[in-house]
């Protein structure tokens, strides 16, 4: 189950699941429009979305937060991966946002821009905005202290939105957690890395079964 980052949809997914399936479950914010509600209400839209289970949950970026909240609470969650959780606490100062987010996108191949700028327009900015206003404080940390099952943390070496220290932090803080870097990634491992992201998922995939 895929959970796009801010202001993606579905198509940000698409070559790691042409390798290894699943489904997205799009929300306000992230690949939806409309009004962005806190984070118990979107952690319950994703629940709704989950179907039968077991489920191997993939978030992206922003979404990651409503990854964790939903990993944590509901037990047809096998496995989680968290790639490039952009919810580092040093973050909520927009200068600190705003630098890291230019050196990481400098770094980003530019043939992904159109793809990028059209799902950022299908999404709207008022709901992106909305989204990063309603959790970007929530602490990803702390929620993955209580998430039990296998939980993989994802970074390019190169992605300086979710920076090296903060990734270990998070793979440490989670019971059953590591790391994995991709050398010469940056944040949009999706549309770059779709083959080491796809032979994740099928790991994860047997250990949940």
């Amino acid at each position: 189950m895929w959970v796009p980052g801010l202001g993606l949809d579905a198509r940000s997914s698409a070559r790691v699941r042409d390798l290894v399936g699943g489904r997205v479950v799009l929300l306000p914010g992230n690949g939806r429009r409309g009004p962005v509600g806190p984070l118990a209400e979107l952690t319950a839209q994703l629940q709704a979305g989950l179907g039968a289970g077991p489920v191997v949950l993939v978030g992206h970026s922003q979404s990651c937060q409503v990854v964790a909240a939903v990993a944590e609470r509901d037990r047809r969650v096998t496995a989680v991966l968290l790639l490039g959780p952009t919810t580092d606490p040093r973050m909520l100062r927009l200068r600190v946002l705003a630098g890291r987010w230019l050196r990481t996108a400098l770094g980003e191949p530019w043939w992904q821009v159109p793809l990028l700028l059209s799902q950022w327009l299908q999404t709207g900015p008022p709901a992106m905005a909305a989204l990063w206003r309603r959790i970007a404080a929530d602490r990803l940390d702390e929620r993955l202290r209580r998430v039990g099952v296998p939980v993989v943390v994802v970074r390019g070496s190169r992605d300086a939105l979710c920076p090296q220290d903060w990734a270990v932090l998070l793979a440490g803080c989670a019971p059953r957690g590591r790391l994995v870097e991709l050398p010469g990634a940056g944040h949009m491992l999706p549309h770059t890395r779709p083959a080491e992201l796809a032979a994740l998922v099928r790991e994860l995939q047997s250990v949940s079964v």
